[in-house]
C-alpha cells in the first residue's frame, strides 16, 4: 500500500528520514499529455492561498465530477511494463488501437502505465489482440480484464531511446514536511503548503477510479449492470496521499427499468432466490465477490471476507496501485456523506486546509490511528471543523439544515428511511462573508475545543449549534444522516481529555507566539511547526501529582490569563494579536 502521512514527528529532532514501511513506493513519471492538468492544478493550488476569496467559475456538482470520472477509468487500461522502456515507442504501438488521451507512469512493485483512450474501442481492440501467457509447469487462469502485463521481443532496441524521468509522487517526509513548514511566511501559508503537500493529486486520483472500475469488471461477470464506486476520502476532497480506497458494489441499477411504462396487461420480472434479509443477500454477494477476487482478480492479495461486521466488506489489496481495500455493497448513504463533504470542501478554499491541518495535528500526537480502537476518527474530526467553521461570526460554512431549505425537487433523496435532502448544485450556494485568516481560525479552534461543554454538549452539523447529549457517551457528534447515531461512539475518556489538553495546549503555544514575536526566519519551529513538535502536557503528566492542578488546568489559567491581557487585542487580519471570540 502507499506509505501513509506524518506519523512520526514525535522523533522529528533524531529521525531525518521517515521509517521504513512494507509498502510500494510510487513515483510519477513523465506523463506528456497532463500539461493542462498540471497547470490547473497550479492555478487551484496559487488560488487557494487567497482567504475566503470568491471563486466565480462554474463549479460541478458530485454526481457529474462521479459520471466523467468513471466514464474516464472505462477507457483506460493499466500495463505492467518493463523496466527500461522507450516512452515513444511505447505509445506508438498503443496508438495502433486508437487516439490517446493521457498517460502516466509510476513506480509501484514494478514500473506501470495507465493509459487512458479517447474512446472504449480501443481497449477492446487492444484485448483482442492480447494472449493468455504461457506459464510453463504452473497453469494460468484465462481473465480478459483491463490489467496487461507488456513484454519486449528485442530488449536492446529500447536501450538507445531515452526513457521516463522519475518525479516523487509520495507525501513529503516529517523531516522535509518540517523544512517547508518553517520557510513558510506565515501560518495562513503553512497550511496551504501542508494542504497542497498532502493532497491527492490528479493521477493518483485517476488510478483509484482505474482501480474500481477493475474491481467493476470482476462484479460484471455476475451483475453485468452493476457499478462500483469509490467513496469517502478518495472523492469528498479530503483524501491525503496514501489513504485506504474505500468501494461499494452497487447493484440498484440491476432490473430498475420501471420507469419505462410497457404497454398491455403483462409485467415481465426477472427470476431470483429469496433470501430471508437484505443483510444475508448483502453476505451472500460479498462472498461470491471476495472469491472471485482471491481466485481470479490479478493484482488482488490479501482478500479476507469480514462479512460478520456491523457493515460486511471484503478487504483487500490492489498490489500494483498499492491502495489497501474496502468492498462493501449498496452503501449509498456513505456515498450521499462523500458528496455532503465535497460540498462543504468546495465551498470555501479555508475548509479544506483546517481539515488537512488538523487531522495533521492529531496523527502526530497519536490522536487518531490507522489501527480501529478507542481514538478520534478522522471523519470525527472533520465534522468537529465544520461544526467550528458553521459557528463563526459570519458563518463560513451553512448548516446541513440550510442546505435542505435550498434543495429542489430534483434533490429529494431518502435512502433506507433517512432524509439526505440537501442541493446539490454548488452555485446556488452564496460565498460566505468571513474574512478571517487560517491563523486566527487555527487559533480560535483549539480554543473552542480546548473549552467545549462536552460533558454535556452534543456537536450536531444539521443545526451548527450545541445539544444537549442523548447518551452518557465522553463525546458525542451526531450523525449527519442517521441522526439517532453517534459516528464518535468508540471514542473513551482517556482520548476525549487528551484531545482537549492538546488543545488547551497548541492555543496557549500559538497564543505565547503573539505575545513574543518570534521570527518565520529564525531557527525556532513556529506556527504548525511548533504544534507538531511532541507536546509538553506529555513531560508534565509525569510529576503532575506532585503539582496543584493538571496540566491541562494550568494551560487554561496561563490562556485566560493572556486574552486578559491589555497588550493583547483582536485584529480580523490575524496578524500576531490574540482573538478572543469562542
Amino acid at each position: 500500500m502507499a506509505a501513509r502521512g506524518v506519523g512520526l514527528w514525535s522523533r522529528l529532532p533524531l529521525c531525518p528520514q521517515r521509517s521504513r514501511v512494507l509498502r510500494p513506493i510510487h513515483r510519477l513519471l513523465s506523463r506528456p499529455g497532463t500539461v493542462a492538468a498540471d497547470a490547473r492544478r497550479e492555478q487551484q493550488s496559487a488560488g487557494s492561498t487567497e482567504t475566503g476569496s470568491e471563486d466565480r467559475t462554474p463549479k460541478k456538482r458530485f454526481s457529474e465530477v462521479q459520471k466523467e470520472r468513471r466514464e474516464q477509468a472505462q477507457r483506460t487500461i493499466l500495463i505492467l511494463c518493463p523496466n527500461k522502456i522507450s516512452e515513444k515507442k511505447f505509445l506508438k504501438y498503443l496508438s495502433q488501437h486508437g487516439p490517446i488521451n493521457n498517460h502516466f507512469f509510476f513506480e509501484s512493485f514494478g514500473l506501470y502505465a495507465v493509459v487512458e483512450f479517447c474512446q472504449k474501442e480501443s481497449v477492446a481492440s487492444l484485448q483482442n489482440l492480447t494472449r493468455t501467457p504461457s506459464m510453463g509447469t504452473e497453469a494460468a487462469i484465462p481473465f480478459r480484464s483491463r490489467f496487461f502485463n507488456l513484454k519486449l521481443k528485442n530488449s536492446s532496441d529500447q536501450t538507445s531511446e531515452q526513457s521516463c524521468i522519475p518525479c516523487n509522487q509520495s507525501p513529503p517526509s516529517s523531516k522535509k514536511l518540517f523544512e517547508l513548514l518553517c520557510d513558510a511566511e506565515s501560518i495562513d501559508d503553512q497550511l496551504n503548503t501542508l494542504l497542497k503537500e498532502f493532497q491527492l493529486t490528479e493521477e493518483n486520483t485517476k488510478l483509484r477510479y482505474l482501480t474500481c472500475s477493475l474491481i467493476e469488471d470482476i462484479a460484471a461477470a455476475y451483475f453485468p449492470d452493476c457499478a462500483v464506486r469509490p467513496f469517502g476520502s478518495s472523492v469528498n476532497s479530503f483524501g491525503k496521499l496514501g489513504c485506504d480506497l474505500d468501494m461499494f458494489l452497487d447493484l440498484d441499477e440491476i432490473g430498475n427499468f420501471s420507469a419505462h411504462k410497457t404497454s398491455g396487461n403483462f409485467l415481465m420480472e426477472f427470476q431470483v432466490k429469496n433470501v430471508p434479509s437484505e443483510r444475508i443477500a448483502t453476505q451472500k454477494i460479498l462472498s461470491v465477490i471476495g472469491e472471485c477476487l482471491d481466485n481470479f482478480g490479478p493484482g488482488c492479495v490479501g482478500v479476507q471476507k469480514i462479512l460478520n461486521a456491523r457493515c460486511p466488506l471484503v478487504r483487500f489489496s490492489h498490489q500494483a496501485s498499492g491502495f489497501q481495500c474496502d468492498l462493501t455493497t449498496n452503501n449509498r448513504i456513505a456515498l450521499k456523506s462523500s458528496e455532503l463533504l465535497y460540498i462543504y470542501g468546495a465551498l470555501d478554499s479555508r475548509v479544506r486546509a483546517m481539515v488537512f491541518s488538523i487531522r495533521c495535528w492529531a496523527r502526530a500526537h497519536s490522536l487518531t490511528s490507522s489501527i480501529p480502537g478507542a481514538w478520534i476518527t478522522n471523519f470525527s474530526l472533520t465534522m468537529m471543523v465544520i461544526f467550528f467553521l458553521q459557528r463563526r461570526s459570519p458563518p463560513i460554512l451553512p448548516t446541513l439544515d440550510y442546505l435542505k431549505t435550498l434543495a429542489d425537487a430534483e434533490d429529494k433523496c431518502i435512502i433506507e428511511g433517512h432524509n439526505c435532502t440537501f442541493i446539490c448544485d454548488l452555485n446556488r450556494i452564496k460565498p460566505s462573508k468571513n474574512t478571517e485568516t487560517l491563523e486566527i481560525l487555527l487559533k480560535e479552534f483549539f480554543e473552542f475545543f480546548g473549552n467545549f461543554a462536552f460533558n454535556k454538549n452534543s456537536i450536531n452539523i444539521r443545526q451548527g449549534r450545541e445539544q444537549n447529549k442523548p447518551e452518557p457517551s465522553p463525546l458525542h457528534i451526531q450523525n449527519p444522516f442517521e441522526t439517532s447515531l453517534n459516528i464518535s461512539k468508540n471514542v473513551s475518556q482517556s482520548q476525549l481529555q487528551k484531545f482537549v489538553d492538546l488543545a488547551r495546549e497548541s492555543a496557549w503555544i500559538l497564543h505565547q507566539e503573539d505575545k513574543d514575536h518570534p521570527s518565520p526566519s529564525s531557527n525556532q519551529p513556529w506556527g504548525l511547526a511548533a504544534l507538531l513538535l511532541p507536546s509538553v502536557a506529555k513531560s508534565m503528566s509525569r510529576d503532575k501529582k506532585k503539582r496543584k492542578k493538571p496540566a491541562s488546568e494550568r494551560v487554561k489559567n496561563l490562556l485566560e490569563s493572556i486574552k486578559s491581557s491589555p497588550e493583547n487585542s483582536t485584529n480580523t487580519n490575524g496578524k500576531r494579536t490574540v482573538s478572543t471570540q469562542a
